[in-house]
């Protein structure tokens, strides 16, 4: 028995010195390994590679090379001249004889959209220049000319006398997805070529910048560095396609401050193709005022969570009112695609030509209805619109009438807007771009004709009624001598 338990005991030991031993070379093994590099081993979650065979990019982020290298020649830098009246206490007495305009000269992007000459532009980047300038890559430089702009989208066409130019790839600004990373490319601080990258942070934001009565704004926002000069410049994803053009920055300072916001790709082509064929863009007007939905606007149509876009008003003789809607209906789809915000409403008409079919779906007391209906132009008519504007130099600005749309909206029989302002008499009583004069000295104005007339010969004390381009009545007084 005695000798049993020794042979045990023995056989104990000796099994336990063997395994520690093999312990003690294991332990030994890795640690070297650890020195040269790491262990050559897999796991169930992942692997850890030796130094000689670790990859340079593991997959979590992309290579910006490619589509840096893509927008080199496609992204352009534009400079600009414009010439600003400036106003003096003698202009009053003596016109313009000895008053001199000041130059002021800007800066912005473009990206070139076709081999023969085409670039589309920020509106604001160009706006009351007298002078485009458009400088390529390779430092050679072409006037450009304005071949059309749209204040309400904040994009504007350009053309230049050029061949066999690198035009940028169109990629579908519906496929692009919050979080996918993205390319910022333009000319901030003069810096020409300057490439940013980041991430597509939200789609459809609405921040009412663009100042027009019906602006257009379903921006994708973004955290790639926007600067000043950066507008009018390239929004791309990875593989070097134009997602959006970049139109402006959330700042407190005017410079970068964590996010930018670009025009959607999709709405810069139709722009795009509209300036290019017509002159003037031929947007699509439904007749309906609708916003967003909040918690209390779901309370009051009871409903558990917003959803949809709120019908505020419906236009008389509007397609909306064709289509069968009425005052705090909940639109939900535009054309099968569902609309969850105003932002994204307006991004689907603006997507429409007068005279396209519109096909919705909305709620009403908890029921959904199908309807449709014909989109019209700002005269309430399906035919194509052209620009028409009358200049007079004497009064130093271009005059055009308000359409149909927005005499129902300002409730006004008639009604004429300013625009083109340079040195002369509308710029001296101080008239901002945009303003729409509906009276003189409580005279009607019903066409450019009599208010031209009317201008250029009135004498004494005057009173200018109209609206702003914020909607809101207002009025100017002078003297005339």
């Amino acid at each position: 028995m005695n000798k049993r338990f020794v042979w045990i005991a023995v056989i104990f030991l000796v099994s336990a010195w063997l395994f520690g031993l093999a312990g003690a070379w294991t332990y030994h093994q890795l640690s070297k390994d650890n020195a040269s590099g790491s262990p050559d081993w897999f796991s169930a979650d992942a692997r850890i590679f030796k130094a000689s065979e670790r990859p340079a990019n593991l997959g979590l982020v992309p290579d910006f090379v490619e589509a840096s290298e893509k927008s080199r020649n496609s992204v352009v830098f534009i400079k600009t001249v414009s010439s600003v009246p400036q106003r003096s206490f003698s202009d009053w007495f003596f016109g313009d004889m000895f008053s001199q305009p000041q130059t002021v000269t800007g800066s912005g992007s473009g990206v070139i959209v076709s081999e023969d000459g085409f670039i589309v532009t920020n509106h604001h980047v160009i706006e009351k220049a007298s002078k485009i300038e458009v400088i390529l890559n390779n430092k050679q430089g072409f006037e450009a000319k304005l071949i059309g702009a749209d204040p309400s989208t904040d994009l504007a066409l350009l053309k230049i006398e050029a061949k066999k130019l690198k035009p940028a790839l169109f990629f579908n600004s519906n496929n692009v997805r919050v979080g996918e990373w993205v390319l910022a490319v333009g000319n901030p601080f003069n810096l020409t070529s300057t490439v940013t990258a980041g991430i597509v942070s939200a789609k459809g934001r609405n921040l009412n910048i663009v100042n027009n009565v019906f602006p257009i704004e379903s921006f994708i926002q973004t955290d790639a560095a926007i600067n000043p000069g950066n507008s009018g410049g390239a929004l791309l994803n990875v593989q070097g396609e134009l997602v959006g053009i970049n139109t402006a920055i959330l700042s407190r300072t005017g410079s970068y401050n964590g996010y930018g916001f670009a025009i959607p790709s999709n709405i810069v082509q139709k722009v795009m193709r509209d300036l290019k064929e017509y002159g003037a863009v031929q947007r699509a007007f439904f007749g309906a005022d609708v916003r967003d939905v909040d918690y209390t606007t779901a309370e009051k149509l009871g409903i558990a969570e917003p959803k949809g876009v709120f019908v505020a008003e419906v236009l008389k003789e509007s397609a909306a009112e064709r289509a069968g809607l009425k005052k705090e209906d909940l639109l939900l789809k535009v054309n099968g695609v569902s609309v969850n915000a105003k932002a994204e409403f307006d991004e689907q008409l603006a997507y429409l030509r007068p005279g396209d079919q519109m096909n919705l779906v909305f709620e009403r007391k908890g029921k959904e209805v199908q309807a449709s209906a014909v989109v019209t132009n700002s005269e309430g008519t399906t035919t194509v619109i052209k620009r028409e504007s009358v200049k007079s130099e004497k009064l130093g600005a271009e005059f055009e009438m308000i359409s149909k749309v927005e005499r129902d909206k300002y409730k006004v029989k008639g009604g004429v807007r300013v625009t083109g302002i340079t040195r002369g008499f509308i710029s001296r009583i101080g008239l901002p771009e945009g303003f729409v004069i509906t009276h003189v000295n409580r005279i009607e104005i019903a066409s450019i004709a009599q208010l031209t007339d009317v201008l250029e010969n009135i004498r004494g004390n005057v009173v200018i009624e109209g609206i702003s381009e914020n909607g809101q009545r207002s009025y100017f007084q002078y003297y005339a001598y």
